[in-house]
């Protein structure tokens, strides 16, 4: 972890996040006070393999749509309801 001053950040900031994007934390201070620190992101997937999704959604929990149905008309009322008779869950 390195130290630099605001005034540093402003002027080197190029460099600062190059360091930043190859690993390297900073905390930047202000008036000798640390105010915030500058690191890299976690690294992001932007592909989620099917099995790791199986996986993980073997053991959720099932949706009990009418539990589901009796807590939302508890809490938004019955007027103005849509389709009381198809239950969304269901499979075919």
């Amino acid at each position: 972890m390195k130290t630099i001053t605001q005034r540093e950040l402003a002027a080197r900031s190029k460099a600062v996040l190059d360091d930043v994007e190859a690993g390297e934390t900073y905390h930047v201070t202000r008036n000798g006070n640390e105010i915030a620190e500058v690191r890299p992101l976690a690294a992001r997937r932007r592909f989620v393999p099917v099995e790791e999704l199986q996986r993980k959604w073997r053991h959720a929990p099932q949706v009990d749509a009418a539990r589901m149905r009796a807590e939302a008309d508890e809490f938004f009322g019955t007027e103005e309801r849509v389709g009381d008779d198809e239950n969304p869950w269901e499979r075919a």
